[in-house]
């Protein structure tokens, strides 16, 4: 994948939405997109207005650095955010949807109401765009893959501006066995990349996380 920002001549025809968040795992971005109440979760989601599952997705490794902060109402622990300006690099899964899929999954995210698309001249030109101040309200262009932008979305501040919350067992089970559905890593990659990252460090080993998704 390279790294360069996408073009920012018309808008395209497809974006792959980089997940790196509890979205790597696809029946858990089946109810962002056809809507529903994923198992386990205690929130329901509208969906998006095109209720097509992605063409393809992919695992990919985007520059930067994931992070756990906040505290999230559904997980009960903290929530994954990327830092593309940080050392290391982020796993992620790659869903290729159309602009509006994206703009649906990003307002879910935000706790906005899907059903109006994003404007995204200004993260296609200049690799950022801030929607607002919220958690998941920061657009990022992480490159191009394949002829098509790598966008995702994250907060405005940056890895350690914010206080670490280590994430819930159920949260860490379904970024792992997410990332390892994807088939490109192994368990232990995996398991690793997730307990050393910011917030799950010092909590949570990797063998106590390669358990989880054992069990």
């Amino acid at each position: 994948m390279r790294h360069e920002k996408a073009g920012a001549e018309g808008r395209p025809e497809k974006v792959w939405y980089a997940a790196y968040g509890s979205n790597v795992h696809r029946e858990r971005l089946r109810a962002y997109i056809r809507g529903g109440r994923p198992q386990g979760a205690g929130r329901w989601y509208p969906g998006c207005r095109d209720r097509g599952m992605p063409v393809e997705s992919m695992p990919v490794e985007l520059p930067g650095a994931v992070y756990f902060a906040t505290t999230s109402p559904v997980w009960g622990g903290g929530r994954a955010f990327y830092d593309p300006e940080a050392e290391g690099r982020t796993l992620a899964v790659a869903h290729l949807v159309t602009p509006g899929q994206f703009s649906d999954v990003a307002a879910q995210e935000m706790y906005r109401e899907p059903g109006t698309d994003l404007d995204l001249t200004q993260v296609l030109a200049h690799g950022r765009a801030s929607l607002g101040e919220g958690r998941y309200e920061t657009l990022v262009c992480a490159g191009e893959l394949a002829g098509h932008p790598v966008l995702t979305f994250t907060a405005p501040w940056g890895l350690g501006e914010v206080p670490y919350v280590a994430p819930a067992e159920a949260y860490l089970r379904c970024l792992a066995s997410g990332l390892l559905e994807a088939g490109d890593w192994t368990a232990e990659t995996v398991a690793r990349y997730l307990a050393w990252a910011p917030g799950a460090e010092g909590v949570w080993s990797a063998e106590a996380v390669a358990e989880l998704v054992a069990g």
